[in-house]
């Protein structure tokens, strides 16, 4: 009977011992079923960006309607691009355009008021009636249509010359020199070049406003009557800019160190000859930095550089004091006297990445701070500041308490949105407090946009003097339209009289040749 009682207990300790080994097994099973669960939604979501990346449309509107049916947030917004269509859609709009202009009758083309207009008569080639022969009146005309001609631009040659004369009373006299004077021709931008004015101001444009490569341009000027290369043009570029073009970004860029916002944005380029030694592959860089509204006129800046790092912005700006408007690069932090404001189109786009319930509600913040945005745009600084604390904070409140519960770790786009909107969360109030401070940096990215097309079409800068002679006429371009200045005959102007001005001496002259001065406004003024 004991040793019956003894086997019973070995037993059914034996098969408890198994229970906790299998209860053991279950949860480590589970845990590990869990870990795999997460890894598949994290892949899963992985390929849905990709998906979306590589097939999906393009577009950052939100597709959200308000409760009182509210059209996107960016359906006026540049800075978004325009959704791509199926081609159902595609025709659809066609058909529906069509039918809208044979309605209205409006046409798309006109030319300005102050053209040129030339009429061209038509008369019948025989004036004499067929009925009875007698001699025909004129009773009305009627003008049957109306067109544009092009008139092909032509090329002089300006030969500049010099006239002298002499006293021919002193010339008699054997005790007196005779005197002599003789006309003085005005200073060229280029010494002992074909290049005037108005080429070089026609190649700067050409190539910043209209963004046509030097090569390019060769054949076109051929074609005028003007036998050239690439290269000769490259160094007028360069050569213009150095000496007179120059002189006009250094006054801009002390005009911008006294504001104290400022947006900051950069893009990557390439320099085929680089002093560093690094290949021509490896990437340069053109920085921007773009004055805002509030503080006068608009000022745009940029600046090549051979790095990203955070020196290059710290040397630019100098003794600058104030805060920059930026996204989230590393670079932009920890410098002297320089407080930053974070860009949420940035955050905006990271919650797009997320394909989830959560993704969504990401956006929708950000859609309702945009929303807000647009009704206080035309507010002055002081009212939207008070418009923002009592109606931004509480969304901007309860986004960072929402985020707080979400997973800060791992790769997914979940959590890479969650650390990108919470490690920056200081930089992203910042418009909260001060109503000069943009929502975001599109201001300073659309400012780079020159740039940035420009890329696709001058692939790349030979040498570093003419990465920094594209970031001057890049400056002057993108500075001169923001004031409303034609790039065009702004630069005949400069490229004609600063060579004939003593500006070394007196430098103030400068200030009369800046894109919102009276003088320049008044000349070039569109």
């Amino acid at each position: 009977m004991g040793n019956a009682s003894n086997n019973n207990e070995k037993l059914i300790r034996l098969l408890e011992e198994q229970l906790d080994h299998s209860n053991q097994q279950n949860k480590d099973l589970s845990k590990k079923l869990d870990q795999s669960t997460k890894q598949i939604e994290a892949l899963t979501e992985q390929i849905r960006h990709l998906t979306k990346r590589l097939y999906g449309s393009k577009t950052e509107k939100s597709k959200y309607n308000g409760p009182e049916g509210q059209f996107s947030l960016f359906e006026d917004d540049p800075s978004f691009s325009e959704p791509e269509h199926t081609e159902e859609q595609s025709q659809q709009t066609i058909s529906y355009t069509v039918v809208r202009k044979a309605q209205n009758k409006k046409r798309n083309d006109s030319l300005d008021d102050g053209i040129e207009i030339e009429a061209v008569h038509h008369h019948p080639e025989n004036l004499v009636c067929d009925c009875c022969q007698g001699q025909m009146i004129e009773i009305g005309s009627t003008v049957t249509r109306e067109e544009a001609e092009f008139v092909p631009a032509r090329m002089k040659k300006i030969q500049h010359i010099e006239h002298a004369y002499e006293c021919k009373e002193c010339k008699t006299d054997l005790h007196q020199k005779a005197q002599i004077k003789r006309g003085k021709s005005p200073q060229p931008p280029i010494q002992r070049s074909l290049a005037s004015p108005s080429v070089l101001a026609k190649v700067i444009y050409d190539k910043f406003i209209q963004y046509l490569p030097l090569y390019r341009q060769v054949k076109e000027w051929e074609r005028y009557g003007l036998k050239t290369n690439d290269k000769n043009l490259s160094n007028w570029v360069i050569r213009v800019s150095q000496d007179w073009l120059l002189l006009i970004y250094e006054q801009m860029k002390q005009a911008v160190m006294t504001k104290s916002l400022l947006h900051v944005d950069e893009t990557y380029g390439q320099i085929i000859n680089r002093s560093d030694g690094k290949s021509g592959q490896t990437n340069a860089y053109n920085w921007v930095y773009r004055s805002v509204p509030s503080q006068g006129p608009t000022i745009i800046l940029f600046q090549s550089s051979l790095s990203r790092s955070r020196s290059v912005l710290e040397n630019f700006l100098g003794d600058f004091s104030g805060t920059i408007i930026c996204d989230g690069y590393s670079a932009y932090d920890k410098i002297k006297g320089v407080t930053f404001a974070n860009c949420w189109a940035h955050v905006r786009r990271y919650w797009l990445k997320v394909e989830s319930k959560n993704g969504k509600t990401g956006v929708k913040f950000c859609d309702d701070l945009y929303r807000l945005e647009r009704q206080f745009k035309h507010l002055p600084p002081s009212k939207r500041r008070k418009q923002r604390q009592k109606y931004s904070k509480p969304i901007v409140d309860k986004l960072l308490a929402w985020i707080e519960g979400l997973p800060f770790l791992g790769k997914s786009a979940i959590a890479k949105a969650v650390q990108y909107t919470f490690n920056r969360m200081d930089g992203l109030k910042a418009f909260l407090n001060d109503g000069r401070i943009e929502i975001d940096n599109n201001p300073a990215e659309n400012a780079i946009r020159p740039s940035v097309i420009g890329r696709k079409n001058w692939l790349h800068s030979v040498s570093e003097a003419g990465a920094q002679a594209n970031a001057v006429c890049l400056s002057l371009a993108e500075t001169a339209q923001a004031n409303g200045v034609d790039f065009y005959q702004y630069l005949v102007k400069l490229l004609t009289d600063l060579p004939n001005l003593d500006i070394h001496r007196d430098p103030e002259i400068l200030k009369q040749y800046m894109p919102w001065s009276q003088n320049i406004q008044l000349e070039c003024g569109k």
